[in-house]
């Protein structure tokens, strides 16, 4: 099975997603934070991550240049999950690692189309 990393400040949000993900087949683990999605990531890295841009502590952009920095931080399938939908932002992203965009709100189609783009599903 495998493995997806949410993260999001809003609980209904991750919640929201988790619902979708288990639907999915994969198994989902939960952060509130950039700080503390990276310290997850350290722990066991997952297949996928979607990622929420503006958070406290860490946002997502920050916790994504670290991600991929670290050894083993190229494997995850990141996906941002986030209202930012300024074109420079998307760009801002997708050079920094991200391998998708998604704009909230979302649902099930959206997430499916874009993770099977990307080779998880």
């Amino acid at each position: 099975m495998k493995t997806c990393l949410v993260v999001d400040d809003s609980s209904v949000i991750r919640k929201v997603a988790r619902r979708i993900l288990e639907e999915m087949n994969f198994s989902i683990e939960e952060a509130e934070d950039g700080k503390e999605a990276l310290d997850r990531c350290l722990g066991a890295m997952p297949d996928a991550v979607l990622l929420d841009w503006n958070m406290p502590v860490m946002n997502g952009l920050d916790f994504l240049k670290e991600l991929r920095a670290k050894p083993g931080g190229q494997k995850p399938i990141v996906v941002f999950c986030t209202t930012e939908n300024n074109m420079s932002h998307i760009t801002e992203a997708i050079s920094a690692g991200a391998n998708e965009y998604i704009m909230k709100p979302f649902d099930k189609e959206i997430i499916e189309s874009k993770f099977a783009q990307t080779g998880l599903i």
